[in-house]
C-alpha cells in the first residue's frame, strides 16, 4: 500500500510545480526553456540580444524587433529567428513573427500584432534574448462642440452655465472601464494639464461621454486621458480648442473682428450701445493672460446708429479686453493670439530604417522651455498623435529669434506624415506646421543601433 506520507509528498510537488509553471508564464517565461527546434548545430555559449522600436509604440503600429545572434563572439548568418509576443492581458507567450539572421549574424523581425502593452523576447537555436517590455499607447478620439464656439457664462463667478458641454470619443482598442478624465491646459509652458469635472469610464466598443460646465473665462485647450496601467501607457486624445467669454451686456457689446489672429496681425474690437448717445466717450481696456489688472489702451467715441469700434488693435499675446463708457461696462472679451512656427526638415524628407532626422525652425513669440511637438499621423489617419517632445530655445546673440531643434530616429518601412506643433497655452493658441511625408525605405539589420530613452516621447500625462 502507498504510504498516506508519499502520497501527501506527491500531491504537495504537483501542486508546487503547477504553481511554478503559472508564476513562469505570469512572468514571462517560455516554457521551453532556451530550447528549440532550429537549435540544431549550434554550440551551447550562443547569445542572442532584443532591442524593440518605437518605444512607446501605438495601438496598430509595427513595431521593429532587432539585435544580433553569436556563438563564441562570432556573428551567425542564416539562423532562424523567433519573435514571441504576450500581451498584458495574456499568460502565454506565441510566436508572432519569424526572421534570419543576415551576415555578421543581425536579424530584423516585424510585430504586427502590437495592440496593448506587452512582453517580448526571441529564440535562435538554443539561445534566447532577455524579456523585453513595450508600453504601447490607445488611440484615442475625442469629439465635441465646434471649436472656437464663444461659451458664455455668467458674469458672476461660480454660477454654471446652463447647458453643459458634451464631449464623446472612442478608445482603440476597446478599453472597457478604462478611466477617462478631461483636462484642460494651465501653464504658460503648455506643459500642465489639469482635471477638470469627475472622471468616466469607457463603455461597451470603447465610447465614453463626459459633460462638463465651463465657469472660468479664457481660452479652453481640452484633451481627454486614458489610464488603465495594466495594459496600456496613459493615453491623451487630440485636443480642441475653445475661447471661454462672459455673457454679453446688452447695453454695451463686444466683438472682435478676427479672433484668434496670428502673432504680429492686428484686428478690429467693436460692438453696439443701446442707451449711450452719439458722442459718448469710451475707453478700451486691455489685461494679458495672468497679469492681473486692466490697463487703458485705446479711446474712442459712440457714432451715430449706436456703433463704435477701436481699429488696428495689435496683442503680442492672447488678451482680455473691455469697453467702459457713460456708465456701463461691457462683457470681457477674449482675443486670442496664435503661435507663429516655421519648419525645415534635414538632411531629407527620405531616410533609412533607423536613420536620423532633423525638425527644426523658429517661433514667435517664444517663451524658453515651451514644450513643442512632433506628430505622426495615426495609423487609422484619424489625426495625429505625439510622437517626440521637444523644447523652445532661447535666442543666443546676436539673434533675437526664439528656435527649436527634434531629432527622431524613424523606424518602419513606408510612408509617415508628420508635423510639428507647439501645442497653445493661456498666453497663445496653438498653431501645426504644414505635414511633411517622410519615405522610410529598407535598412540592412546590421546597421540599426539601439534607440536611446528619448527617442521617442509623450506629453505629460497630467492631474489624473
Amino acid at each position: 500500500m502507498r504510504s498516506i506520507k508519499l502520497t501527501a509528498a506527491l500531491a504537495v510537488a504537483a501542486a508546487s510545480l503547477t504553481l511554478t509553471c503559472a508564476v513562469a508564464l505570469a512572468l514571462g517565461h517560455h516554457p521551453h526553456g532556451n530550447t528549440s527546434p532550429e537549435g540544431g548545430g549550434l554550440s551551447g555559449d550562443c547569445r542572442v540580444n532584443l532591442e524593440l522600436a518605437p518605444r512607446p509604440a501605438y495601438t496598430g503600429e509595427t513595431v521593429s524587433a532587432y539585435g544580433h545572434l553569436t556563438c563564441g563572439g562570432r556573428g551567425v548568418e542564416g539562423q532562424a529567428v523567433t519573435l514571441y509576443q504576450r500581451p498584458a492581458t495574456s499568460l502565454t507567450f506565441t510566436a508572432v513573427a519569424t526572421g534570419t539572421t543576415e551576415k555578421g549574424g543581425a536579424y530584423l523581425v516585424k510585430d504586427s500584432a502590437i495592440s496593448v502593452s506587452s512582453f517580448l523576447y526571441v529564440t535562435a537555436g538554443s539561445a534566447r534574448s532577455a524579456v523585453k517590455h513595450i508600453g504601447v499607447v490607445a488611440l484615442v478620439k475625442l469629439a465635441g462642440p465646434p471649436e472656437g464656439v464663444l461659451f458664455t457664462i455668467p458674469p458672476h463667478p461660480g454660477r454654471k452655465h446652463p447647458v453643459p458641454a458634451v464631449f464623446t470619443g472612442e478608445v482603440t482598442p476597446a478599453l472597457k472601464g478604462a478611466l477617462v478624465v478631461l483636462q484642460r491646459q494651465n501653464s504658460l509652458k503648455g506643459d500642465e494639464w489639469h482635471r477638470i469635472g469627475l472622471p468616466v469610464v469607457v463603455g461597451e466598443g470603447g465610447k465614453f461621454t463626459i459633460e462638463h460646465n465651463f465657469v472660468v473665462p479664457g481660452p479652453a485647450n481640452i484633451r481627454v486621458v486614458v489610464h488603465d496601467p495594466r495594459v496600456i501607457v496613459t493615453s491623451p486624445s487630440n485636443v480642441l480648442t475653445y475661447e471661454i467669454t462672459q455673457a454679453q451686456n446688452p447695453n454695451l457689446v463686444i466683438e472682435s473682428l478676427a479672433d484668434p489672429i496670428s502673432e504680429g496681425q492686428s484686428t478690429t474690437i467693436h460692438g453696439s450701445v443701446t442707451k449711450l448717445a452719439a458722442g459718448t466717450p469710451l475707453e478700451l481696456l486691455a489685461r494679458e493672460a495672468h497679469a492681473k489688472g486692466f490697463t487703458k489702451v485705446g479711446e474712442t467715441k459712440v457714432e451715430a446708429g449706436g456703433k463704435y469700434a477701436f481699429a488696428s488693435v495689435s496683442p503680442t499675446t492672447s488678451t482680455f479686453y473691455k469697453v467702459l463708457g457713460g456708465g456701463e461696462s461691457s462683457a470681457v472679451l477674449y482675443e486670442g493670439v496664435k503661435y507663429v512656427l516655421t519648419t525645415t526638415v534635414s538632411p531629407s524628407t527620405t531616410v533609412q530604417e533607423g536613420g536620423t532626422l532633423t525638425f527644426s525652425g523658429t517661433v514667435k513669440p517664444g517663451i524658453a522651455g515651451h514644450v513643442i511637438y512632433l506628430e505622426r499621423e495615426n495609423p487609422a489617419n484619424t489625426g495625429f498623435h505625439v510622437i517626440e517632445v521637444g523644447q523652445v530655445l532661447a535666442p543666443k546673440a546676436p539673434s533675437t529669434e526664439y528656435t527649436y531643434s527634434i531629432e527622431h530616429k524613424f523606424f518602419g518601412v513606408g510612408n509617415q506624415v508628420v508635423r510639428v506643433k507647439i501645442p497653445g497655452d493661456p498666453q497663445n493658441g496653438s498653431t501645426a506646421s504644414e505635414p511633411f511625408t517622410i519615405q522610410v525605405t529598407t535598412a540592412p539589420a546590421s546597421s540599426l543601433t539601439p534607440v536611446t530613452p528619448g527617442n521617442s516621447g509623450l506629453p505629460s500625462e497630467g492631474q489624473l
